[in-house]
């Protein structure tokens, strides 16, 4: 009887109270209601369906196999947000930063990391001051327009700071879609901007669409190829619902982003042997082969199981960036593991006022996200999400600890940055 209760179940909003986030639900069955065990930076997220008064026979068991590789897993380091933006900050200051570019790229980073991208956080510092310290990206400056039209820019990045270059450009295209309806603007001469959702979450700041695009080192093996020639690609598409809502779909073309490869090297984790291939392009569980040898396979992974699919999309994303600012594309991008010149990565940043289309747009977005949230589960531990929600539930759990809970491996390097830039190192919540 709870089980078909619960199967009636909706995806519960995220309801702010204080500092700490009340998890409700608009349809929730009258015998249960959602606790939820633990939360993750992935797509799944366990729910434990609690009956109010119930025995513990009548409660649906969790996947014990799951509990115990989070019962083996070392505590988190929770470092409050304020604390691990002024690191940043200090490190990157500390090799020549802008303070004003410092704290702009710091904010990207933070959000990468409060979101649950861990790979595109903190983990991307390091890579961020070896460019600064090693002349590969310019410190002091400005991003500008060199060419322009009522609804379209092209930006010189001047091998700044991705995330300086891609604010600058994210903000140009909310202003002319602000004046026509649609603003694209296609930079060239930028480097790695961190999440891509940064930018699509600007516009969605305005009640605009945000579209975010970049290319990246060639990281990825083509179907049917063995040689990395195209990057990870990533694509951001952003879009407001009501009262806070949103659409925010950002993902790489890769299975995975390479950041995710690095942290399981760092935990000393394999990796599924979906994500990447070795030096022969067979598919690896080993992290260390597919990062120092190899290279990521296309979204949808093998030719026989849709990664065709994922190749193409990369290569749609290699045309808007690369192609579209005459930038550096493919295999022209400077490597990932042995850096040598400036990066000049293009990137593409679009902008939509749907107020110039027909009315109601967030209205009837708001029903379809809900549709979404509201289908019957396959899985009682695993709901239907929409894009964006399991990262709006890392947020809220960031609230609810006072930080952001790092894996030790990851504080432990960030202290060994800081003795090695002699800079005072993040520090965790008392």
């Amino acid at each position: 009887m709870l089980s078909s209760k619960i199967a009636q179940n909706t995806w519960p909003e995220v309801r702010r109270k204080g500092t700490c986030a009340t998890l409700l639900s608009k349809r929730m069955p009258p015998l249960a209601y959602p606790v939820y065990s633990h939360f993750l930076c992935q797509p799944s997220l366990s729910i434990a369906y609690v009956r109010k008064a119930s025995t513990t026979s009548q409660r649906p068991k969790r996947d014990e196999s799951t509990a115990s590789k989070q019962e083996s897993d070392p505590p988190s380091v929770v470092v409050p947000v304020a604390s691990a933006n002024a690191f940043i900050c200090r490190c990157l200051e500390k090799v020549g930063a802008d303070p004003k570019h410092a704290k702009q790229m710091a904010d990207v980073l933070i959000m990468g990391d409060t979101r649950g991208h861990f790979s595109h956080g903190l983990n991307r510092l390091d890579m961020y001051v070896n460019d600064l310290k090693g002349g590969r990206c310019r410190s002091k400056g400005e991003p500008k327009i060199v060419k322009e039209g009522a609804s379209t820019a092209l930006v010189d990045g001047q091998n700044l700071l991705g995330g300086v270059v891609g604010k600058f450009a994210m903000d140009t295209a909310i202003r002319k879609a602000k004046e026509s309806g649609v603003g694209w603007v296609s930079a060239y001469g930028s480097n790695h901007y961190g999440i891509a959702g940064y930018y699509g979450l600007q516009a969605v700041a305005q009640g605009l669409i945000g579209i975010s695009v970049t290319n990246t080192s060639p990281l990825c093996v083509p179907t049917r190829a063995k040689q990395n020639t195209l990057g990870t690609n990533p694509i951001c598409f952003a879009a407001p619902g009501r009262n806070g809502d949103s659409f925010v779909l950002d993902m790489a073309t890769t299975t995975v982003a390479i950041g995710k490869v690095e942290l399981a090297m760092r935990k000393c984790q394999n990796i599924p042997e979906v994500w990447g291939v070795d030096k022969t392009g067979k598919p690896s569980t080993d992290p260390k082969k597919v990062y120092e040898e190899g290279g990521l396979l296309p979204l949808g992974g093998s030719e026989e199981t849709g990664g065709y699919k994922g190749y193409g999309l990369n290569m749609m994303v290699e045309i808007l960036c690369g192609i579209l600012a005459d930038a550096a594309f493919g295999p022209h991008v400077r490597s990932w593991n042995k850096p040598e010149g400036e990066a000049r990565l293009g990137q593409g940043f679009i902008a939509v006022d749907p107020s110039h289309f027909a009315e109601g747009f967030q209205d009837r977005l708001q029903s379809f996200i809900d549709i979404m949230r509201h289908l019957p589960a396959s899985d009682l531990f695993k709901p239907v999400l929409a894009p964006g929600d399991p990262e709006r539930v890392h947020v809220a759990k960031c609230e609810k600890l006072g930080g952001i809970p790092y894996h030790q491996n990851q504080f432990d390097h960030a202290k060994e940055l800081a003795q090695n830039l002699g800079v005072a190192p993040m520090e965790a919540k008392g």
